[in-house]
């Protein structure tokens, strides 16, 4: 069986993202996704309650803000203090059972892990829709990832609703979380997909500028 899954959306529970579970679920079944990572900023409450309250599969994770760049955590179920070491934070994710994928790590003003990334991750997000430069970000992350030999992900780090799937990984595996992660973490797994267009860039700007907006008032 293959699963083709997005392994980096963001929802409502981030301030930074306008997708609301409803909306995640829309888009990810339009997109012919069978499951969706939520990897929400610094916690894992959003993930855990749309899961809960779906059929679709959701893979409950996290995005953790370490002392040296972002780091996301899938199958977490619990929050994983930010601030951390790499090293610490990657400890932190397999404690919690969760397999450690290194996000956007050459992407500029991301908060890119970078040159900090070793083998103690479990996985590289090689293609990440939302990266700029991209193919700059994309080669560096696969020439990485082919280095330390590890399997190489994929997923949008959408905060935007019609952004969710442009980009995906497709994993050898039974539709379950527990088997999806596992089967990632013994390199299962091929990612694919392109940039964002820049006028959606722009849209998901506006909808953010007007949720921030509607919020502060």
């Amino acid at each position: 069986m293959q699963v083709k899954a997005d392994l980096h959306v963001h929802t409502v529970y981030s301030n930074d993202s306008v997708i609301t579970p409803k909306e995640l679920v829309f888009y990810a079944k339009k997109q012919g996704l069978t499951a969706v990572a939520i990897t929400d900023h610094n916690q894992v409450e959003g993930a855990l309650k749309i899961a809960k309250e779906t059929d679709f599969v959701i893979i409950p994770g996290i995005e953790i803000s370490s002392m040296h760049g972002h780091i996301v955590g899938l199958n977490v179920g619990e929050r994983i203090p930010r601030g951390l070491s790499v090293a610490e934070t990657v400890d932190r994710i397999h404690e919690a059972g969760g397999v450690a994928v290194a996000c956007h790590p050459f992407a500029l003003l991301k908060g890119s892990v970078g040159k900090h990334i070793s083998s103690k991750f479990d996985a590289v997000e090689t293609i990440n829709a939302s990266a700029f430069p991209f193919n700059r970000a994309t080669r560096k992350a696969t020439q990485l990832a082919e280095q330390l030999k590890l399997p190489k992900v994929a997923g949008t780090d959408a905060h935007y609703g019609p952004v969710i799937g442009k980009a995906y990984t497709l994993i050898r595996s039974e539709e379950s979380v527990d088997a999806i992660v596992k089967a990632i973490a013994k390199g299962l797994c091929e990612p694919y997909g392109n940039p964002i267009p820049l006028l959606t860039r722009i849209e998901n700007q506006g909808r953010f500028l007007w949720k921030y907006f509607k919020r502060s008032h």
